[in-house]
């Protein structure tokens, strides 16, 4: 089976050397983030006040096994990187090859800074890549499709943001997973997620953009085996859709839309009977204050997740709203599943239902973001 004309929810570039350098107010253009290369010969992304450095060719790997992901990351210029990454054109040449009809794109350097502390740095870097990421959509206006950043240095200014991505034909914010001042619950935010509604752009916080799941604390490991710092970036979404949901924030706002990209979707079932079973703890019908439903009715009607390699998010889509579900593919991440994307749909996906997998693997996604589906290529499954 070949699924043509499927639309990812999830993917991403890599920021070309000239992306903040260029595109940054001149006051941060020194200190701007960017592209230095080591004396052994590899490109990495330095940015200011910050240890951790990004190597290019960690953020193009996608495909590789192991040990070769590991040297292309210690090893790769940034002229040697996919330039699918980083130009539209050649972008269009790697999405054919899997059927690709159309992206979501987010940030790769961008998602370590959102958790910057530097406020003010961080809003001016942001504003330097939504400039560029409008350069690099407007190659291939109907099957690339941008999200903005924000840093939210307030809700007035973050307000603002909305706005002028809105202007810039973006389609939805990338949200950094803390924001500077109260959570995200609180009513001070209510006027944002007012205006959210009211542009009809929805939310998307990524993995590794909460400080209790970023770049830095995965690398340096948790409990035990080191890889048990990768779990962290699962448990830092689910905070962001438990905090949201429980603080009323969809209660108050019924049509705001909020994506987890790249956490997965096969623990959404249980998650949601773990937090209405804690609702009845609270109250006897499991209606606690603030809320009048259960916690899991807001789930299926507000929190939209993406998922490329999850077996299990197939496997129980009738336990959630499959209509909430969004298909993506990483690209060109490690954890792609390009461009072996086609294989592991066609295992991972049998006996699902044509118009389950039609909502899946596109229409939720272009329904979600206000895609364009009349000027992107069409949808077909073929044996």
């Amino acid at each position: 089976m070949f699924f043509k004309g499927i639309i990812s929810a999830d993917s991403h570039i890599v920021e070309p050397p000239n992306c903040y350098v260029d595109f940054i107010e001149p006051k941060y253009r020194d200190d701007a983030p960017r592209v230095v290369r080591q004396a052994n010969g590899k490109d990495i992304y330095v940015i200011k006040d910050l240890k951790q450095s990004v190597p290019l060719g960690l953020l193009d790997s996608a495909g590789m096994k192991p040990a070769a992901r590991k040297h292309h990351a210690d090893t790769t210029k940034f002229e040697e990187t996919r330039p699918g990454g980083y130009d539209a054109k050649a972008r269009l040449v790697d999405m054919d090859l899997e059927g690709t009809a159309a992206e979501i794109i987010y940030a790769s350097v961008g998602m370590v800074l959102c958790t910057h502390p530097d406020e003010a740095y961080k809003d001016a870097a942001m504003q330097a890549y939504n400039r560029w990421l409008q350069t690099f959509c407007a190659d291939a206006p109907n099957r690339l499709f941008g999200l903005a950043q924000t840093a939210i240095l307030s809700v007035d200014s973050a307000i603002g943001d909305f706005r002028r991505a809105r202007e810039m034909g973006m389609v939805g914010m990338m949200m950094p997973g803390n924001p500077v001042h109260a959570d995200y619950d609180h009513p001070d935010y209510d006027a944002l997620w007012e205006c959210a509604t009211d542009l009809d752009l929805p939310i998307c916080f990524h993995i590794l953009t909460a400080k209790e799941g970023d770049l830095s604390s995965v690398f340096a490991g948790g409990r035990g085996h080191r890889l048990n710092g990768g779990m962290k970036i699962l448990r830092a979404i689910q905070d962001i859709a438990g905090m949201m949901v429980l603080g009323g924030v969809f209660e108050r706002h019924p049509k705001l839309k909020l994506v987890t990209a790249e956490g997965d979707a096969g623990w959404m079932p249980h998650y949601m009977r773990r937090m209405d079973h804690t609702a009845f703890r609270e109250a006897d019908d499991g209606i606690i204050k603030g809320l009048s439903k259960l916690p899991s009715d807001y789930i299926k009607s507000n929190v939209f997740m993406t998922f490329q390699d999850d077996y299990m998010a197939w496997r129980n889509i009738d336990y959630m709203n499959y209509k909430q579900l969004l298909w993506a593919n990483d690209y060109p991440h490690s954890d792609s599943t390009w461009p072996n994307s086609q294989a592991l749909l066609a295992s991972h996906a049998t006996g699902v239902a044509p118009e389950k997998l039609r909502a899946i693997l596109r229409e939720n996604t272009a329904g979600l973001f206000n895609l364009p589906l009349d000027k992107i290529p069409s949808m077909q499954l073929a044996a």
